[in-house]
Protein backbone atom coordinates (compact mmCIF):
# COMPACT_ATOMS: atom_id res chain seq x y z
CA UNK A 1 0.00 0.00 0.00
CA UNK A 2 2.75 2.19 0.93
CA UNK A 3 4.12 1.39 -2.34
CA UNK A 4 1.25 2.74 -4.09
CA UNK A 5 1.11 5.92 -2.09
CA UNK A 6 4.53 6.92 -3.27
CA UNK A 7 3.97 5.69 -6.68
CA UNK A 8 1.10 7.81 -6.70
CA UNK A 9 2.37 10.81 -5.55
CA UNK A 10 5.06 10.52 -8.13
CA UNK A 11 2.82 10.34 -10.90
CA UNK A 12 0.35 12.93 -9.44
CA UNK A 13 3.27 15.42 -9.10
CA UNK A 14 4.99 15.05 -13.05
CA UNK A 15 1.83 14.38 -14.29
CA UNK A 16 3.52 11.58 -16.91
CA UNK A 17 0.16 10.28 -17.03
CA UNK A 18 -3.41 12.63 -16.89
CA UNK A 19 -4.38 12.53 -13.00
CA UNK A 20 -8.17 11.06 -13.62
CA UNK A 21 -6.09 7.99 -16.01
CA UNK A 22 -3.68 7.99 -12.62
CA UNK A 23 -6.07 7.54 -9.84
CA UNK A 24 -7.65 4.72 -11.86
CA UNK A 25 -5.00 2.55 -12.46
CA UNK A 26 -4.55 3.16 -9.00
CA UNK A 27 -7.89 1.62 -8.30
CA UNK A 28 -7.33 -0.79 -10.69
CA UNK A 29 -3.79 -1.91 -8.57
CA UNK A 30 -5.91 -2.48 -5.89
CA UNK A 31 -8.50 -4.28 -7.13
CA UNK A 32 -5.80 -6.54 -8.56
CA UNK A 33 -4.02 -6.95 -5.64
CA UNK A 34 -7.06 -7.28 -3.11
CA UNK A 35 -7.16 -4.60 -1.01
CA UNK A 36 -10.52 -3.72 -2.60
CA UNK A 37 -13.36 -5.82 -2.92
CA UNK A 38 -15.57 -4.14 -6.46
CA UNK A 39 -18.25 -2.92 -4.03
CA UNK A 40 -15.45 -1.36 -1.85
CA UNK A 41 -13.63 0.42 -5.13
CA UNK A 42 -16.94 1.80 -6.94
CA UNK A 43 -18.92 2.67 -3.82
CA UNK A 44 -17.08 5.97 -4.63
CA UNK A 45 -18.53 6.87 -7.91
CA UNK A 46 -21.90 6.90 -6.48
CA UNK A 47 -21.41 8.86 -3.09
CA UNK A 48 -23.27 11.96 -2.60
CA UNK A 49 -20.01 13.90 -2.80
CA UNK A 50 -19.62 12.70 -6.66
CA UNK A 51 -23.12 13.79 -7.67
CA UNK A 52 -23.14 16.72 -5.48
CA UNK A 53 -19.68 17.87 -7.41
CA UNK A 54 -21.30 16.59 -11.14
CA UNK A 55 -24.27 18.79 -9.92
CA UNK A 56 -22.47 21.95 -9.05
CA UNK A 57 -20.70 22.02 -12.47
CA UNK A 58 -23.82 22.04 -14.34
CA UNK A 59 -25.65 24.19 -12.27
CA UNK A 60 -22.32 26.95 -12.61
CA UNK A 61 -23.56 26.21 -16.40
CA UNK A 62 -26.91 27.00 -16.25
CA UNK A 63 -26.17 30.40 -14.88
CA UNK A 64 -23.56 31.12 -17.46
CA UNK A 65 -25.96 29.89 -19.91
CA UNK A 66 -28.32 32.85 -18.68
CA UNK A 67 -25.82 35.36 -18.35
CA UNK A 68 -26.31 36.09 -14.95
CA UNK A 69 -22.59 36.01 -14.36
CA UNK A 70 -22.09 38.48 -17.01
CA UNK A 71 -25.17 40.53 -16.08
CA UNK A 72 -23.66 41.61 -12.65
CA UNK A 73 -19.96 42.59 -14.72
CA UNK A 74 -22.21 44.81 -16.70
CA UNK A 75 -24.24 46.21 -14.22
CA UNK A 76 -20.68 47.13 -11.92
CA UNK A 77 -19.49 48.34 -15.34
CA UNK A 78 -22.51 50.87 -16.11
CA UNK A 79 -22.41 51.98 -12.16
CA UNK A 80 -18.69 52.39 -11.20
CA UNK A 81 -17.47 55.05 -14.45
CA UNK A 82 -13.51 55.61 -12.02
CA UNK A 83 -11.80 52.58 -13.88
CA UNK A 84 -9.51 51.66 -11.11
CA UNK A 85 -12.53 51.70 -8.39
CA UNK A 86 -14.22 49.57 -11.05
CA UNK A 87 -11.08 47.00 -11.26
CA UNK A 88 -11.17 46.79 -7.26
CA UNK A 89 -14.88 46.16 -7.58
CA UNK A 90 -14.68 43.65 -9.65
CA UNK A 91 -11.87 41.57 -7.90
CA UNK A 92 -14.25 41.90 -4.85
CA UNK A 93 -17.60 40.78 -6.95
CA UNK A 94 -15.30 38.14 -8.61
CA UNK A 95 -14.46 36.04 -4.81
CA UNK A 96 -18.10 36.68 -4.21
CA UNK A 97 -19.23 35.11 -6.68
CA UNK A 98 -16.61 32.30 -6.75
CA UNK A 99 -17.48 31.35 -3.48
CA UNK A 100 -20.61 29.99 -4.43
CA UNK A 101 -19.41 29.03 -8.06
CA UNK A 102 -16.89 27.56 -9.76
CA UNK A 103 -13.67 29.72 -9.83
CA UNK A 104 -12.59 28.90 -13.06
CA UNK A 105 -16.03 29.23 -15.06
CA UNK A 106 -15.82 33.08 -13.28
CA UNK A 107 -12.37 33.73 -14.35
CA UNK A 108 -13.39 32.54 -17.94
CA UNK A 109 -16.57 35.08 -17.75
CA UNK A 110 -14.63 37.88 -16.46
CA UNK A 111 -11.88 38.30 -18.43
CA UNK A 112 -12.86 39.38 -21.32
CA UNK A 113 -14.52 42.26 -19.03
CA UNK A 114 -11.26 43.32 -16.56
CA UNK A 115 -9.20 43.02 -20.08
CA UNK A 116 -11.35 45.78 -21.36
CA UNK A 117 -11.49 47.75 -18.16
CA UNK A 118 -7.64 48.06 -17.39
CA UNK A 119 -7.24 48.82 -21.50
CA UNK A 120 -9.42 51.91 -20.53
CA UNK A 121 -7.77 52.56 -17.75
CA UNK A 122 -4.48 52.71 -19.63
CA UNK A 123 -3.35 49.53 -17.14
CA UNK A 124 -1.31 46.74 -19.15
CA UNK A 125 -3.30 43.86 -18.69
CA UNK A 126 -0.49 42.00 -16.79
CA UNK A 127 -1.29 44.23 -13.57
CA UNK A 128 -4.93 42.86 -13.47
CA UNK A 129 -5.46 39.30 -15.24
CA UNK A 130 -3.07 37.60 -12.09
CA UNK A 131 -5.14 39.58 -9.46
CA UNK A 132 -8.32 38.12 -11.18
CA UNK A 133 -6.98 34.72 -11.01
CA UNK A 134 -6.01 34.89 -7.70
CA UNK A 135 -9.05 36.55 -6.49
CA UNK A 136 -11.66 33.69 -7.65
CA UNK A 137 -9.24 31.15 -5.67
CA UNK A 138 -9.26 33.00 -2.60
CA UNK A 139 -13.26 33.41 -3.38
CA UNK A 140 -13.50 29.23 -3.06
CA UNK A 141 -12.45 29.23 0.64
CA UNK A 142 -15.91 30.39 2.20
CA UNK A 143 -18.19 27.77 1.27
CA UNK A 144 -17.86 24.21 1.29
CA UNK A 145 -19.03 24.72 -2.20
CA UNK A 146 -16.78 27.11 -3.08
CA UNK A 147 -14.54 24.59 -4.73
CA UNK A 148 -14.44 21.07 -5.72
CA UNK A 149 -11.73 20.75 -3.01
CA UNK A 150 -13.56 21.61 -0.59
CA UNK A 151 -16.50 19.09 -1.04
CA UNK A 152 -14.48 16.43 -1.59
CA UNK A 153 -12.90 17.14 2.19
CA UNK A 154 -16.36 17.03 3.29
CA UNK A 155 -17.27 13.78 1.90
CA UNK A 156 -14.20 12.50 2.91
CA UNK A 157 -14.67 13.45 6.70
CA UNK A 158 -17.02 10.23 7.82
CA UNK A 159 -15.14 7.49 6.75
CA UNK A 160 -12.71 8.65 9.06
CA UNK A 161 -15.47 8.93 11.83
CA UNK A 162 -15.96 12.70 11.55
CA UNK A 163 -18.50 14.67 10.65
CA UNK A 164 -18.77 16.88 7.47
CA UNK A 165 -17.80 20.03 7.10
CA UNK A 166 -21.21 22.49 7.18
CA UNK A 167 -22.10 25.08 4.38
CA UNK A 168 -20.47 28.03 5.71
CA UNK A 169 -17.86 26.62 8.46
CA UNK A 170 -14.90 27.70 6.24
CA UNK A 171 -15.81 31.05 6.43
CA UNK A 172 -14.43 31.72 9.82
CA UNK A 173 -10.65 31.29 7.94
CA UNK A 174 -12.12 31.67 4.68
CA UNK A 175 -13.71 35.30 5.21
CA UNK A 176 -10.46 36.83 6.55
CA UNK A 177 -7.90 34.79 4.44
CA UNK A 178 -10.44 36.10 1.64
CA UNK A 179 -10.32 39.78 3.11
CA UNK A 180 -6.48 39.74 3.02
CA UNK A 181 -5.98 38.42 -0.05
CA UNK A 182 -7.66 41.69 -1.33
CA UNK A 183 -5.94 43.77 0.04
CA UNK A 184 -2.90 42.25 -1.08
CA UNK A 185 -3.80 42.10 -4.44
CA UNK A 186 -4.97 46.05 -4.48
CA UNK A 187 -1.83 47.47 -2.77
CA UNK A 188 1.09 45.13 -3.23
CA UNK A 189 0.88 42.66 -6.12
CA UNK A 190 0.46 45.66 -8.90
CA UNK A 191 3.83 46.54 -7.55
CA UNK A 192 5.30 43.29 -8.50
CA UNK A 193 3.27 42.34 -11.46
CA UNK A 194 5.22 43.29 -14.42
CA UNK A 195 3.85 45.70 -17.30
CA UNK A 196 3.08 44.02 -20.37
CA UNK A 197 -0.43 44.71 -22.96
CA UNK A 198 -2.61 42.04 -23.21
CA UNK A 199 -2.50 38.97 -26.06
CA UNK A 200 -6.30 38.01 -25.62
CA UNK A 201 -6.80 40.50 -28.67
CA UNK A 202 -4.64 38.58 -30.76
CA UNK A 203 -7.03 35.63 -30.87
CA UNK A 204 -10.16 37.29 -31.58
CA UNK A 205 -11.60 36.94 -34.63
CA UNK A 206 -13.86 39.77 -35.69
CA UNK A 207 -16.81 39.84 -37.07
CA UNK A 208 -19.39 42.26 -38.57
CA UNK A 209 -22.80 42.11 -37.64
CA UNK A 210 -26.39 43.60 -38.67
CA UNK A 211 -27.86 44.88 -35.21
CA UNK A 212 -31.59 46.87 -35.47
CA UNK A 213 -32.07 49.06 -31.70
CA UNK A 214 -35.20 47.83 -30.19
CA UNK A 215 -37.93 49.15 -28.86
CA UNK A 216 -36.87 49.58 -25.13
CA UNK A 217 -33.23 49.88 -25.70
CA UNK A 218 -30.92 51.65 -23.20
CA UNK A 219 -29.27 52.79 -25.92
CA UNK A 220 -31.79 54.97 -27.22
CA UNK A 221 -31.38 58.66 -27.69
CA UNK A 222 -27.52 57.87 -26.38
CA UNK A 223 -24.34 59.11 -28.19
CA UNK A 224 -21.66 56.65 -28.79
CA UNK A 225 -19.79 58.05 -26.92
CA UNK A 226 -22.28 57.72 -23.85
CA UNK A 227 -23.06 54.35 -24.73
CA UNK A 228 -19.69 53.41 -24.34
CA UNK A 229 -20.26 50.15 -26.73
CA UNK A 230 -16.24 50.47 -27.58
CA UNK A 231 -15.20 50.59 -24.38
CA UNK A 232 -17.34 48.30 -22.24
CA UNK A 233 -18.50 46.10 -25.10
CA UNK A 234 -15.99 45.85 -27.24
CA UNK A 235 -17.87 46.84 -30.31
CA UNK A 236 -16.92 49.42 -33.12
CA UNK A 237 -20.07 50.67 -35.02
CA UNK A 238 -18.67 51.00 -38.49
CA UNK A 239 -21.98 52.56 -40.28
CA UNK A 240 -25.61 53.03 -38.94
CA UNK A 241 -28.33 52.72 -41.51
CA UNK A 242 -31.60 54.96 -40.99
CA UNK A 243 -34.50 55.91 -43.08
CA UNK A 244 -32.98 54.51 -45.81
CA UNK A 245 -29.72 56.53 -45.62
CA UNK A 246 -26.06 54.93 -44.32
CA UNK A 247 -23.80 57.32 -42.51
CA UNK A 248 -20.61 55.59 -42.91
CA UNK A 249 -17.72 55.51 -39.54
CA UNK A 250 -20.77 58.35 -37.32
CA UNK A 251 -18.47 60.31 -35.17
CA UNK A 252 -18.30 59.69 -31.07
CA UNK A 253 -21.71 62.88 -30.62
CA UNK A 254 -23.89 60.48 -33.15
CA UNK A 255 -27.36 59.85 -31.22
CA UNK A 256 -28.74 56.49 -31.84
CA UNK A 257 -32.52 56.13 -32.18
CA UNK A 258 -35.16 53.03 -32.37
CA UNK A 259 -34.71 51.16 -35.29
CA UNK A 260 -31.38 52.28 -36.26
CA UNK A 261 -29.12 49.38 -38.26
CA UNK A 262 -25.99 49.39 -37.22
CA UNK A 263 -22.93 47.15 -38.69
CA UNK A 264 -20.87 46.56 -35.25
CA UNK A 265 -17.39 44.98 -35.40
CA UNK A 266 -16.36 42.44 -32.62
CA UNK A 267 -15.66 39.18 -31.35
CA UNK A 268 -18.45 36.64 -31.31
CA UNK A 269 -18.49 36.93 -27.63
CA UNK A 270 -18.99 40.34 -27.84
CA UNK A 271 -21.87 40.47 -30.51
CA UNK A 272 -23.72 37.60 -28.74
CA UNK A 273 -23.55 39.86 -25.05
CA UNK A 274 -24.29 42.89 -27.11
CA UNK A 275 -27.91 41.54 -28.39
CA UNK A 276 -28.59 40.15 -24.83
CA UNK A 277 -27.59 42.93 -22.49
CA UNK A 278 -28.02 46.00 -25.17
CA UNK A 279 -31.23 45.39 -26.69
CA UNK A 280 -30.26 44.96 -30.16
CA UNK A 281 -31.89 41.87 -32.57
CA UNK A 282 -30.10 40.51 -35.82
CA UNK A 283 -32.57 41.35 -38.35
CA UNK A 284 -31.27 37.58 -39.99
CA UNK A 285 -32.61 36.19 -37.14
CA UNK A 286 -35.70 38.03 -36.63
CA UNK A 287 -36.96 37.37 -40.14
CA UNK A 288 -36.04 33.63 -39.81
CA UNK A 289 -38.55 33.59 -36.66
CA UNK A 290 -41.42 35.20 -38.93
CA UNK A 291 -40.53 32.37 -41.30
CA UNK A 292 -40.14 29.62 -39.57
CA UNK A 293 -41.28 30.26 -35.92
CA UNK A 294 -40.99 26.48 -35.69
CA UNK A 295 -37.36 25.88 -36.59
CA UNK A 296 -36.40 29.30 -35.10
CA UNK A 297 -37.02 28.27 -31.57
CA UNK A 298 -34.29 30.19 -29.35
CA UNK A 299 -34.40 27.24 -26.79
CA UNK A 300 -33.43 24.52 -29.69
CA UNK A 301 -30.86 26.95 -32.11
CA UNK A 302 -27.28 26.09 -32.15
CA UNK A 303 -24.90 28.47 -32.92
CA UNK A 304 -22.01 27.84 -35.47
CA UNK A 305 -18.76 28.97 -37.20
CA UNK A 306 -18.70 27.88 -40.72
CA UNK A 307 -16.47 29.26 -43.96
CA UNK A 308 -17.40 29.53 -47.01
CA UNK A 309 -15.38 26.92 -49.30
CA UNK A 310 -14.32 27.35 -53.10
CA UNK A 311 -17.45 26.75 -55.63
CA UNK A 312 -19.76 27.81 -53.33
CA UNK A 313 -22.82 28.88 -55.12
CA UNK A 314 -23.05 31.99 -52.46
CA UNK A 315 -19.72 33.45 -53.90
CA UNK A 316 -20.36 36.99 -55.41
CA UNK A 317 -23.82 37.42 -54.09
CA UNK A 318 -24.94 39.15 -51.01
CA UNK A 319 -26.59 37.20 -48.85
CA UNK A 320 -30.32 38.40 -49.59
CA UNK A 321 -29.83 37.64 -53.23
CA UNK A 322 -28.25 33.70 -52.87
CA UNK A 323 -31.77 33.67 -50.46
CA UNK A 324 -29.68 32.50 -47.61
CA UNK A 325 -32.36 31.71 -44.82
CA UNK A 326 -34.53 30.05 -47.62
CA UNK A 327 -31.67 27.67 -49.04
CA UNK A 328 -29.94 26.50 -45.88
CA UNK A 329 -33.00 27.52 -43.03
CA UNK A 330 -30.25 29.48 -40.82
CA UNK A 331 -29.67 33.06 -39.87
CA UNK A 332 -26.50 34.88 -40.62
CA UNK A 333 -25.44 36.70 -37.29
CA UNK A 334 -22.39 37.68 -38.66
CA UNK A 335 -19.61 37.41 -41.03
CA UNK A 336 -15.57 37.61 -40.40
CA UNK A 337 -13.39 38.76 -43.24
CA UNK A 338 -9.79 39.80 -43.14
CA UNK A 339 -10.08 43.12 -44.95
CA UNK A 340 -12.52 45.44 -43.01
CA UNK A 341 -15.99 46.13 -44.74
CA UNK A 342 -17.84 49.47 -44.16
CA UNK A 343 -21.24 48.14 -45.46
CA UNK A 344 -23.89 46.67 -43.96
CA UNK A 345 -24.00 42.57 -43.54
CA UNK A 346 -27.01 42.05 -45.86
CA UNK A 347 -24.71 44.41 -48.14
CA UNK A 348 -21.42 42.53 -47.95
CA UNK A 349 -20.49 39.93 -51.04
CA UNK A 350 -19.95 36.81 -50.19
CA UNK A 351 -15.86 36.02 -50.34
CA UNK A 352 -14.07 32.78 -50.59
CA UNK A 353 -12.57 32.46 -46.78
CA UNK A 354 -15.11 34.44 -45.33
CA UNK A 355 -16.05 33.03 -42.02
CA UNK A 356 -20.22 33.29 -41.18
CA UNK A 357 -21.69 32.66 -37.38
CA UNK A 358 -24.70 30.96 -38.05
CA UNK A 359 -27.97 30.11 -35.73
CA UNK A 360 -30.45 27.68 -36.90
CA UNK A 361 -31.79 23.64 -35.86
CA UNK A 362 -28.85 21.58 -35.86
CA UNK A 363 -30.25 19.18 -38.48
CA UNK A 364 -30.07 22.24 -40.60
CA UNK A 365 -26.32 23.22 -39.82
CA UNK A 366 -25.41 19.32 -40.62
CA UNK A 367 -27.11 19.50 -44.18
CA UNK A 368 -25.18 22.72 -45.00
CA UNK A 369 -23.68 20.81 -47.96
CA UNK A 370 -19.64 20.67 -49.46
CA UNK A 371 -19.88 24.74 -49.73
CA UNK A 372 -19.77 25.29 -46.36
CA UNK A 373 -17.22 23.90 -44.09
CA UNK A 374 -18.36 23.97 -39.83
CA UNK A 375 -15.34 25.01 -38.03
CA UNK A 376 -16.84 24.90 -34.61
CA UNK A 377 -20.10 25.24 -32.16
CA UNK A 378 -20.26 28.05 -30.39
CA UNK A 379 -23.85 27.41 -28.90
CA UNK A 380 -22.79 27.91 -24.97
CA UNK A 381 -21.59 31.26 -26.11
CA UNK A 382 -25.06 32.09 -26.25
CA UNK A 383 -26.89 33.96 -23.01
CA UNK A 384 -30.68 34.47 -22.94
CA UNK A 385 -31.22 36.98 -19.77
CA UNK A 386 -34.77 35.93 -19.95
CA UNK A 387 -34.08 32.65 -18.36
CA UNK A 388 -31.66 34.54 -16.07
CA UNK A 389 -34.53 35.03 -13.04
CA UNK A 390 -35.43 31.20 -12.73
CA UNK A 391 -31.57 29.91 -13.22
CA UNK A 392 -30.58 32.27 -10.19
CA UNK A 393 -33.43 30.92 -7.93
CA UNK A 394 -33.22 27.59 -8.81
CA UNK A 395 -29.58 28.16 -7.76
CA UNK A 396 -29.84 29.75 -4.71
CA UNK A 397 -32.56 27.70 -3.38
CA UNK A 398 -29.98 24.55 -3.77
CA UNK A 399 -27.70 27.14 -1.62
CA UNK A 400 -30.21 28.23 0.83
CA UNK A 401 -31.99 24.16 0.95
CA UNK A 402 -28.88 22.67 1.48
CA UNK A 403 -27.39 26.05 3.70
CA UNK A 404 -29.97 25.67 5.99
CA UNK A 405 -30.58 21.86 6.82
CA UNK A 406 -33.76 21.87 4.86
CA UNK A 407 -32.17 19.70 2.71
CA UNK A 408 -29.18 17.54 2.56
CA UNK A 409 -26.34 19.40 -0.20
CA UNK A 410 -26.37 16.37 -2.89
CA UNK A 411 -30.48 16.59 -2.73
CA UNK A 412 -31.05 19.91 -3.23
CA UNK A 413 -28.58 20.63 -6.07
CA UNK A 414 -30.05 17.06 -7.82
CA UNK A 415 -33.17 18.29 -7.56
CA UNK A 416 -32.05 22.20 -8.89
CA UNK A 417 -30.31 19.96 -11.78
CA UNK A 418 -33.23 17.99 -12.60
CA UNK A 419 -35.68 21.55 -12.36
CA UNK A 420 -33.29 22.99 -14.88
CA UNK A 421 -33.20 20.21 -17.53
CA UNK A 422 -37.39 19.94 -16.87
CA UNK A 423 -37.66 23.95 -17.59
CA UNK A 424 -35.05 23.57 -20.90
CA UNK A 425 -32.69 26.04 -19.12
CA UNK A 426 -30.09 23.74 -19.97
CA UNK A 427 -30.02 20.70 -22.77
CA UNK A 428 -28.58 16.96 -21.42
CA UNK A 429 -26.22 17.51 -24.00
CA UNK A 430 -24.75 20.46 -22.34
CA UNK A 431 -25.22 19.59 -19.18
CA UNK A 432 -22.87 16.50 -19.41
CA UNK A 433 -20.66 18.45 -21.36
CA UNK A 434 -20.41 20.63 -18.48
CA UNK A 435 -19.36 18.41 -15.70
CA UNK A 436 -15.57 18.10 -15.30
CA UNK A 437 -15.10 14.46 -15.42
CA UNK A 438 -11.45 14.05 -14.90
CA UNK A 439 -12.41 15.85 -11.48
CA UNK A 440 -15.06 13.18 -11.22
CA UNK A 441 -12.73 9.95 -12.09
CA UNK A 442 -10.39 11.39 -9.69
CA UNK A 443 -12.50 12.13 -6.53
CA UNK A 444 -14.25 8.77 -7.07
CA UNK A 445 -11.08 6.85 -7.12
CA UNK A 446 -9.01 8.74 -4.34
CA UNK A 447 -12.03 8.39 -2.04
CA UNK A 448 -12.06 4.56 -2.53
CA UNK A 449 -8.29 4.95 -2.28
CA UNK A 450 -8.54 6.42 1.09
CA UNK A 451 -10.53 3.48 2.43
CA UNK A 452 -7.60 1.24 1.71
CA UNK A 453 -5.45 3.38 3.29
CA UNK A 454 -6.73 2.84 6.12
CA UNK A 455 -7.98 -0.26 6.06
CA UNK A 456 -4.58 -1.49 5.69
CA UNK A 457 -2.86 0.21 8.20
CA UNK A 458 -0.69 2.27 6.20
CA UNK A 459 -2.28 5.14 7.31
CA UNK A 460 -1.65 4.35 11.20
CA UNK A 461 1.82 3.54 10.19
CA UNK A 462 3.00 6.73 7.98
CA UNK A 463 1.51 8.89 11.06
CA UNK A 464 3.19 7.01 13.74
CA UNK A 465 6.01 7.68 12.34
CA UNK A 466 5.26 11.24 11.86
CA UNK A 467 3.40 11.76 15.32
CA UNK A 468 7.07 10.80 16.57
CA UNK A 469 8.74 13.56 14.23
CA UNK A 470 6.17 16.25 14.42
CA UNK A 471 5.51 15.53 18.64
CA UNK A 472 8.03 18.02 19.98
CA UNK A 473 6.38 20.83 17.45
CA UNK A 474 3.46 20.94 19.59
CA UNK A 475 0.14 21.99 17.58
CA UNK A 476 0.71 25.11 16.17
CA UNK A 477 3.84 23.56 14.58
CA UNK A 478 2.10 20.43 13.31
CA UNK A 479 -0.64 22.29 12.09
CA UNK A 480 2.28 24.80 10.13
CA UNK A 481 3.60 21.76 9.03
CA UNK A 482 0.90 20.06 7.29
CA UNK A 483 -0.40 23.48 5.96
CA UNK A 484 3.23 23.83 4.25
CA UNK A 485 3.27 20.62 2.94
CA UNK A 486 -0.13 20.26 1.90
CA UNK A 487 1.04 23.69 -0.17
CA UNK A 488 4.07 22.20 -1.71
CA UNK A 489 1.71 19.28 -3.15
CA UNK A 490 -0.74 21.31 -4.22
CA UNK A 491 1.54 22.77 -6.41
CA UNK A 492 2.93 20.18 -8.95
CA UNK A 493 -0.45 18.13 -8.51
CA UNK A 494 -4.41 18.73 -8.39
CA UNK A 495 -6.00 20.21 -5.63
CA UNK A 496 -7.88 17.41 -4.94
CA UNK A 497 -5.38 14.41 -5.19
CA UNK A 498 -3.04 16.53 -2.32
CA UNK A 499 -5.98 17.50 0.18
CA UNK A 500 -7.53 13.68 -0.09
CA UNK A 501 -3.43 12.51 0.04
CA UNK A 502 -2.73 14.48 3.18
CA UNK A 503 -6.19 13.64 4.54
CA UNK A 504 -5.61 10.57 6.31
CA UNK A 505 -2.19 11.77 7.70
CA UNK A 506 -3.61 14.98 9.50
CA UNK A 507 -6.31 12.93 10.95
CA UNK A 508 -4.24 10.01 12.25
CA UNK A 509 -0.91 12.20 13.22
CA UNK A 510 -3.65 14.63 15.14
CA UNK A 511 -5.30 11.42 16.92
CA UNK A 512 -1.83 9.69 17.61
CA UNK A 513 -1.32 13.01 19.76
CA UNK A 514 -4.27 13.59 21.04
CA UNK A 515 -5.54 16.80 19.09
CA UNK A 516 -8.74 17.33 17.83
CA UNK A 517 -8.38 16.50 14.25
CA UNK A 518 -10.82 19.48 13.19
CA UNK A 519 -8.51 22.24 13.18
CA UNK A 520 -5.79 20.70 10.68
CA UNK A 521 -8.76 19.30 8.53
CA UNK A 522 -9.37 22.77 8.14
CA UNK A 523 -6.42 23.67 7.25
CA UNK A 524 -5.17 21.51 5.02
CA UNK A 525 -8.49 22.58 3.06
CA UNK A 526 -7.16 26.04 2.96
CA UNK A 527 -3.84 25.49 2.18
CA UNK A 528 -4.91 22.99 -0.85
CA UNK A 529 -6.68 25.77 -2.55
CA UNK A 530 -3.32 28.22 -2.49
CA UNK A 531 -2.81 27.17 -5.67
CA UNK A 532 -0.56 31.03 -6.24
CA UNK A 533 3.07 30.13 -6.81
CA UNK A 534 2.66 28.21 -9.34
CA UNK A 535 0.46 28.68 -12.79
CA UNK A 536 -1.00 25.53 -13.09
CA UNK A 537 -4.30 26.21 -11.08
CA UNK A 538 -7.03 26.12 -14.15
CA UNK A 539 -8.26 29.97 -12.96
CA UNK A 540 -3.90 30.89 -13.54
CA UNK A 541 -3.92 29.12 -16.87
CA UNK A 542 -6.50 31.41 -18.53
CA UNK A 543 -4.70 34.22 -17.52
CA UNK A 544 -1.22 32.84 -18.08
CA UNK A 545 -1.13 33.67 -22.06
CA UNK A 546 -3.32 36.91 -22.33
CA UNK A 547 -1.45 38.28 -19.30
CA UNK A 548 2.24 37.30 -21.00
CA UNK A 549 3.26 36.31 -18.01
CA UNK A 550 6.27 33.83 -17.08
CA UNK A 551 6.54 31.45 -14.61
CA UNK A 552 8.39 33.49 -12.16
CA UNK A 553 5.81 36.18 -12.65
CA UNK A 554 3.82 33.89 -10.45
CA UNK A 555 6.36 32.96 -8.19
CA UNK A 556 6.87 36.27 -7.26
CA UNK A 557 3.46 37.40 -6.92
CA UNK A 558 2.27 34.07 -5.48
CA UNK A 559 4.64 33.63 -2.94
CA UNK A 560 3.79 36.80 -0.68
CA UNK A 561 0.03 35.57 -0.82
CA UNK A 562 0.45 32.08 -0.24
CA UNK A 563 2.83 33.51 3.18
CA UNK A 564 -0.15 36.10 3.90
CA UNK A 565 -2.78 33.17 3.54
CA UNK A 566 -0.30 31.08 6.15
CA UNK A 567 -0.18 33.66 8.64
CA UNK A 568 -4.22 34.52 9.00
CA UNK A 569 -4.69 31.07 8.73
CA UNK A 570 -2.16 30.07 11.97
CA UNK A 571 -3.85 32.94 13.61
CA UNK A 572 -8.01 32.25 13.22
CA UNK A 573 -8.18 28.56 13.18
CA UNK A 574 -7.05 27.63 16.69
CA UNK A 575 -9.24 30.44 17.74
CA UNK A 576 -12.75 28.97 15.91
CA UNK A 577 -11.57 25.52 16.04
CA UNK A 578 -9.09 24.33 19.11
CA UNK A 579 -6.52 21.94 19.43
CA UNK A 580 -8.05 20.22 22.38
CA UNK A 581 -11.78 18.54 22.10
CA UNK A 582 -13.82 20.09 24.98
Amino acid sequence: MLILFVAALVLFATEWLPVDVTALCLLGALLLLGLLTPAEAFAGFGSDTVLTLASLFILTQVLLRAGVIEWIGAALTRRVRSAPRLLRAMLGTVAGISAFTSNTATTAVFLPVVSGVSRRAGLPASRVLMPLAFASILGGTVTVIGTSTNLVVSGALPASGLRPLEFFELAWVGVPVAVAGLLYLFFVAPRLLPARDAAIEDTLRPYLADLTVAPGSPLIGQTLRGSNLGRDHGLTVVSVGRAGQMIYAPGADFRLEEGDRLAAEGPSERILAGRTHLGMVSRSEQKLQEERPDEARPGDARLFEVVVLPGSPLLGRTLRESRFRERYGCSVLALHRRSRTEAHLGRVRVQVGDVLLLQGPAERVAALGESLAVLGDLTEQQRDLRRAPMALLLFLGAVVAGAAGLLPLGVAVVVAVALALALRLISPEEAYRSVEWPVIVLVACMLAFGGAFEDTGAAKLLTGALSGVLAPLGPYGLLGGLFAVTVALTQPMSNQAAALVMLPLAIGTAQALGYDPRPFVVGITIAASNSFITPLEPSCMLVYGPGRYTFLDFVRVGLGLTLLTFVVSMLVIPLVWPFQAP
